[in-house]
C-alpha cells in the first residue's frame, strides 16, 4: 500500500505500557488459535469476553505506567495503523454524508499484554475487537506477527483488512444493525439461529472492509499490485470451515459464526468491486 507520508487518525487512545491491577490469567486459553481468530474476526466481544472474565475473576482495573518504549518495528506499526484508520475515517465520512447521515469516528485504542473496555477484560490473545458499548476498537500490535505466523496472512494490506473489518463492525453500529441482531438473539433465538445470525453480521462486516479498499483504490490510489490478492488471503484464511477443518478434523456447519472461506472472500469481493453499500446487505440475501 502506498501509505507512507499520509495523514494519521487522531482517535488514537494509547494505552500500551498500562497495567491491570489483577491479571486476566486466560492460561492456555489465549494460546487457542481459533479463540483469537473468532475474536479478531468480531464475534460478540461482549458474550465472549464476560465468558472469559467470569473464568478468570475479572474484576481488574487499569493504571498508567508511564510512556511506553517501543521499538522501530512497533512505531511502524503504530503508524500504518493510524493511518488505515484515517483512510477508514475519510471513506466513511464520505459515504455517510452522501447518505444524509452523520458518521461518528471510532477510537482505536492500542494495548499491550490486557486491556479494560466496556465489553469486558481481554488479553493480548483475544486479538483485535470492536466494542460497541465504547464505540472503540482494540487492538495489540502484536498480533499481526499472529496474522502472518500462525495463519500466513502477511502483507500490508491483510492487516489493513482486520482494521477495516472491525471498522465494519462500527458501521453496523451507527446503523443500527448490531442492536437489531442483538435484539433478535435476546428475543429467544435457538444456538443454531443466533449462531446463523452471526455469520450474517460478520460476512456484511467484510463487505464493509472491501467498500472501504474500493475507496482508497478509486479515490487515493493508495493500492499496490497484489494488495487486493493480501486482503483475498486474510479472508480466506479465517473461515469458519477452515478452522474447524485445522482445529477438529472435521466441519460442523451448525456451529459457523463467521462464515466460510468462499463466502468471507465472496462479500469482501463483492464489497470491492461494487463499492455499493446496498450490496451488502446480507440478512436480506437468500444465499451467501
Amino acid at each position: 500500500m502506498r501509505w507512507q507520508g499520509r495523514k494519521q487518525s487522531e482517535n488514537i487512545e494509547d494505552r500500551r505500557g498500562s497495567r491491570l491491577s489483577r491479571g486476566v490469567g486466560l492460561g492456555g486459553i489465549g494460546t487457542v488459535v481459533v479463540i483469537l481468530i473468532a475474536l479478531y474476526t468480531g464475534q460478540d466481544p461482549t458474550t465472549l469476553l464476560q465468558n472469559v472474565e467470569e473464568m478468570t475473576g475479572g474484576g481488574q482495573t487499569q493504571s498508567a505506567q508511564g510512556p511506553y518504549q517501543e521499538s522501530a518495528a512497533e512505531a511502524q506499526l503504530r503508524e500504518f495503523t493510524g493511518f488505515v484508520l484515517a483512510d477508514t475515517e475519510e471513506t466513511w465520512n464520505t459515504l455517510f454524508k452522501a447518505a444524509g447521515r452523520q458518521y461518528v469516528e471510532p477510537t482505536l485504542v492500542l494495548f499491550s499484554g490486557a486491556v479494560d473496555s466496556a465489553c469486558g477484560h481481554a488479553q493480548s490473545a483475544t486479538g483485535p475487537f470492536y466494542c460497541p458499548g465504547d464505540q472503540k476498537v482494540y487492538i495489540d500490535l502484536s498480533f499481526y506477527g499472529d496474522l502472518q505466523q500462525k495463519l500466513g496472512a502477511g502483507g500490508d494490506f491483510a492487516q489493513a483488512y482486520v482494521i477495516a473489518h472491525e471498522v465494519g463492525h462500527h458501521v453496523q453500529t451507527l446503523l443500527g444493525i448490531s442492536e437489531r441482531n442483538q435484539a433478535a438473539r435476546q428475543r429467544g433465538a435457538s444456538e443454531v439461529e443466533a449462531n446463523a445470525l452471526s455469520v450474517r453480521q460478520e460476512l456484511q462486516a467484510d463487505c464493509f472492509a472491501g467498500i472501504w479498499a474500493h475507496n482508497a483504490d478509486q479515490s487515493r490510489r493508495l493500492l499496490e499490485a497484489g494488495d487486493i490478492e493480501e486482503g483475498l488471503n486474510a479472508a480466506n484464511a479465517i473461515g469458519d470451515d477452515r478452522l474447524q477443518r485445522q482445529s477438529q478434523g472435521y466441519v460442523a456447519p451448525d456451529s459457523f459464526t463467521h462464515g466460510t472461506s468462499e463466502q468471507r472472500v465472496s462479500r469482501f469481493r463483492r464489497g470491492f468491486s461494487t463499492g455499493d453499500m446496498n450490496q451488502c446487505d446480507t440478512f436480506a440475501a437468500k444465499n451467501l
